[in-house]
């Protein structure tokens, strides 16, 4: 088994592109944290499977959009051993239709998770893991979207908004913590095979777009996940404030 990582923070990490880097991340070293808001038999099949391999890990229900929860779920996270990465990944979006056919309420449960969600993991990932408070420093992965450089018009420009709001957010903490033992980077993925779009009411919606990706499919959970392990081990040491493109050339 790889050497002792510390402890991960997967936010989302019962499905989709969460429960890929679970799964990795268990593999090369890290203890891991699935954090989940509803699915519980889908994150506790993701820690067993984390389990099976030799690593140390748990389940942790929280919506990352409380910030009480949020704080549980560090907290939880901790008894694992030191946290020394997050990966911000957990994100909704809802049913495709243009922006004057949507109501407020749909742009507050959008951003609550999609940004302040983000914020509040970063926030107490900040707080854990910065040389500032204690901490022997780690890595942040926020997963936005290639949604947030191609604006998607006609479907969820609000998710899109939102997600330009993570690459925003990568950007600015990379820069505050970088003396503080902490980088910060983001992956954007494109088309991914997720279950993501059955909430968008499009179950097939990769079939449809993969048309518009260069290389002509969608994308694998998988191949998000090995740009994020990537993101948080020491071979991107010198990379922080950067956005890697997982979107077939899209």
């Amino acid at each position: 088994m790889a050497k002792d990582n510390g402890v991960v923070v997967i936010t989302g990490g019962g499905r989709g592109i969460g429960a890929a880097t679970a799964r990795l991340a268990a593999g090369r070293g890290y203890a891991v944290c699935v954090n989940f808001r509803s699915d519980a038999e889908a994150a506790n099949e993701v820690a067993a499977a984390a389990q099976a391999s030799g690593a140390k890990a748990v389940a942790v229900q929280g919506n990352v959009a409380a910030e009480a929860d949020v704080i549980r779920l560090f907290d939880e996270a901790a008894k694992l051993g030191p946290v020394t990465a997050l990966v911000n990944n957990a994100g909704i979006l809802e049913r495709q239709c243009r922006l004057d056919e949507m109501e407020a309420a749909r742009f507050e449960r959008v951003f609550a998770t999609n940004v302040i969600g983000a914020l509040l993991c970063a926030r107490e990932a900040v707080r854990r893991m910065s040389t500032r408070h204690g901490g022997r420093g780690g890595s942040i992965v926020n997963v936005s979207s290639i949604a947030a450089t191609l604006g998607s018009p006609g479907e969820y420009v609000d998710y899109a908004a939102s997600k330009g709001a993570i690459d925003t957010l990568t950007i600015g903490l990379a820069r505050e913590v970088a003396e503080e033992g902490i980088r910060v980077n983001a992956v954007r993925p494109g088309v991914i095979h997720t279950g993501i779009h059955a909430s968008g009411g499009e179950p097939g919606r990769v079939e449809r777009v993969k048309k518009a990706v260069p290389m002509k499919r969608g994308g694998q959970p998988e191949e998000v996940a090995l740009a994020i392990l990537w993101l948080l081990s020491p071979e991107s040491s010198y990379c922080t404030g950067a956005s890697i493109d997982v979107s077939g050339g899209r």
